[in-house]
């Protein structure tokens, strides 16, 4: 059943809960650079996430563990000066909020200021309590991150499916009513059951938004790479590819290195 879509020049937190409420599904997609942010919003996606995912689809590294804080605001200012209408939210990275309440505060003031961005997000449940609250406290919309949660990717071991089993789902479950009661406007499932995920989006008043989590949840977010089809080592169940740059792009380069040998390029028309 279609929805009808209230037009938002320019989206809010507020905006993602009256979405919600309404019934209409928020799209999420990550960027960190000035040119894909451009085109991720002119598309009209609701919420652009820049994402320590960055450490490994831009820096090449093989978990999101060694991306930093000054990485993660140059990204973040990249994108900001691009985007016109879409919240942007951004990952604090590994190693800057865990541990220390006051630390978190500073590293989220940090990506506030430099960066310019609306909101930050967090990895974890009870055990980042202070540190969530704390931002909050400070007037900083924090979204939550439950389910596999990357940073925490040599806790687990693998990144299969998490919550599978009861105890860990009944603790997915209060970790999200607690975010809500602590004034998160958001919170992203990673990779759970679809029919935990559903429960879950349907037991709390704030979106919840869904990578591998089904289609119960309040909205979808991927990375904008997967999707296109510039990675393709990458093959999760969940991933939808919509195109497959990475032989077109490849076709494409493959070309100009042919014209440029053959003394095609430039041309006549190409040339001052």
């Amino acid at each position: 059943m279609s929805v009808a879509k209230k037009e938002y020049k320019r989206v809010t937190v507020k905006s993602l809960v009256e979405m919600k409420q309404n019934g209409e599904k928020i799209s999420m997609l990550t960027a960190y650079d000035y040119s894909m942010a451009k085109i991720v919003d002119s598309a009209n996606v609701d919420v652009i996430l820049v994402g320590d995912s960055a450490s490994n689809v831009i820096a090449g590294h093989e978990t999101t563990l060694p991306i930093t804080l000054d990485q993660m605001i140059y990204h973040a200012s990249s994108v900001v000066r691009a985007a016109k209408r879409a919240l942007i939210i951004v990952d604090i990275p590994f190693g800057s909020y865990q541990s220390d309440s006051k630390e978190a505060l500073r590293s989220a003031i940090r990506i506030m200021k430099e960066s310019g961005a609306h909101a930050v997000k967090v990895e974890g449940g009870a055990e980042i309590k202070e540190s969530v609250k704390r931002i909050i406290g400070a007037g900083i919309p924090v979204m939550g991150h439950l389910g596999l949660t990357p940073q925490s990717i040599y806790k687990f071991g693998t990144y299969t499916v998490r919550a599978k089993e009861e105890q860990e789902a009944q603790k997915l479950k209060e970790d999200a009513k607690m975010l809500e009661k602590l004034g998160c406007f958001g919170i992203v499932l990673e990779k759970i059951p679809a029919k935990l995920a559903k429960e879950v989006a349907e037991s709390v008043s704030i979106p919840i938004i869904g990578i591998g989590a089904g289609n119960g949840v309040d909205g979808q977010v991927l990375v904008v790479h997967d999707l296109l089809g510039m990675t393709h080592e990458f093959n999760p169940r969940f991933l939808r590819r919509y195109m497959n740059l990475y032989e077109d792009m490849g076709n494409a380069i493959s070309q100009y290195v042919d014209d440029v040998k053959q003394r095609d390029f430039p041309n006549e028309e190409e040339q001052y």
